[in-house]
């Protein structure tokens, strides 16, 4: 398991780079910098209220949704993630808007250990969970991050959207509904998935696709009550070439095509 986490950090190290001088404008960087947000607008419309909240963004990436969350109220943000390069870029955009924050390197599978703290929300969105081999064990530590009655928001791209691949002109449903820990899903990809065109070195890494019930399952028996469960037709990335651009910025299917969820969210309370 262990040689899947090394190539998946080579992998992000290289993108959080890329991503961290991203010329394409997905990451909002500058709008970020000036004391504004780059939630998207599924995220923005189920948050909440997080004024005066204590927040932990897991695999934050390079932070910029981490500063997000303070610049829209919250009392505090800490985010985590595995990848050194992704923590120093963070850390780095952290000192250049100006905003308090706490940018933590571990495995998510150490984040109890490596945060030491409880928090009022737990944050997770866009490529998160498809990285871990085991939803169970997320949903447990989830849970023990959380003081009692705090909230998990998590939105993520659909399973049903990762079973599918483009080829030759169309969409086929290529992966099973759902992927054994010990035999991850295995990508080479040549650039990242923003448009930069600079190409990628280390291209391997290992996924695993957790069907929408073995999540919602997973957040209740870790002692969580499910608050909402939402499919959306819209995606913070363009996951296939025929994808057009929404008015809100966010990515769907084209008019002709036919229909299925792209992304899904939850919202759910520790008991």
């Amino acid at each position: 398991m262990q040689s899947y986490f090394d190539a998946n950090r080579a992998n992000w190290d290289e993108r959080a780079e890329l991503h961290a001088t991203d010329g394409t404008g997905s990451y909002r960087i500058e709008r970020v910098l000036a004391g504004g947000s780059s939630l998207h607008a599924i995220e923005a419309a189920e948050l909440g209220d997080i004024a005066g909240k204590d927040i932990v963004h897991l695999q934050c990436h390079i932070g910029l949704d981490t500063l997000s969350l303070k610049q829209l109220g919250a009392r505090s943000v800490t985010g985590l993630d595995f990848s050194p390069k992704a923590i120093a870029a963070a850390r780095d955009f952290a000192a250049r808007a100006g905003t308090e924050a706490r940018f933590v390197e571990a495995s998510l599978y150490n984040a109890s250990a490596a945060l030491g703290e409880t928090y009022d929300l737990v944050f997770v969105t866009w490529g998160a969970i498809n990285w871990l081999p085991d939803i169970g064990r997320w949903a447990d530590i989830v849970a023990a991050l959380l003081r009692p009655c705090g909230r998990l928001y998590l939105l993520e791209g659909h399973p049903v959207m990762n079973q599918m691949e483009w080829e030759d002109g169309r969409l086929v449903a290529t992966f099973d509904r759902s992927t054994p820990a010990d035999r991850p899903l295995v990508f080479d990809e040549a650039a990242t998935y923003t448009g930069d065109a600079r190409p990628l070195t280390n291209t391997r890494n290992y996924e695993w696709l957790h069907p929408v019930a073995e999540v919602v399952t997973a957040v209740l028996d870790a002692g969580m009550r499910l608050e909402f469960l939402h499919e959306h037709d819209r995606l913070a990335w363009r996951a296939f070439p025929d994808m057009v651009e929404a008015e809100d910025g966010l990515y769907r299917l084209p008019d002709a095509a036919v229909k299925f969820p792209l992304a899904f969210s939850l919202g759910a309370t520790k008991l």
